[in-house]
């Protein structure tokens, strides 16, 4: 549905092509689509899963380290792809962990509030690196579409780098 302005417009004649194409071609599309590829690689070679684990080999049982490496590999993965993707594969890493960590031990009440303190940890840490870089949601970018349409100013990944990044390991 997304191309049928494109080609029907143009055969109908509605619009010419260059109008209508010149809206698909904006440069925010493209890191949209780079960013999907990243997160499609990412869960096809299971790198997020390794990362987290990794992190959890390296803490121990320990759950506040747990909920801090959690935090830790989070926030990374935020700042590469979408807030939203590394949600969503973080998340069931977390419960296989909280589930294996707690299968022998008693004790359901504690069981469950690190399940808690990992789900709002994973989300809030998804958040916060998301804001390193351009490409970790949305958001950054349509706002940088913004700010060059209404005033002008073109922001570069490395500008606004070298602002977000700062602020995410503040806030994390």
């Amino acid at each position: 549905s997304d191309d049928f302005p494109v080609t029907f417009g143009f055969f109908l004649g509605v619009s010419k092509i260059a109008p209508v194409a010149e809206a698909y071609i904006n440069p925010i599309i493209f890191l949209f689509i780079g960013g999907f590829m990243l997160a499609l690689a990412l869960e096809k070679w299971n790198l997020h899963r390794r990362i987290a684990l990794t992190i959890i080999a390296s803490v121990g049982a320990n759950s506040q380290l747990i909920v801090m490496g959690f935090m830790i590999a989070t926030g990374f993965l935020s700042m590469w792809i979408s807030n939203t993707a590394t949600t969503l594969m973080m998340v069931p890493i977390a419960l296989a962990i909280v589930a294996q960590i707690y299968q022998h031990l008693p004790g359901k009440e504690s069981e469950n509030l690190l399940g808690k303190a990992l789900m709002l940890a994973i989300a809030y840490s998804a958040s916060i690196g998301g804001m390193a870089t351009l490409v970790g949601t949305p958001t950054n970018l349509i706002f940088t579409g913004y700010v060059k349409e209404a005033y002008a100013v073109d922001i570069s990944f490395d500008q606004w780098f070298v602002y977000g990044f700062p602020l995410s390991l503040m806030l994390m």
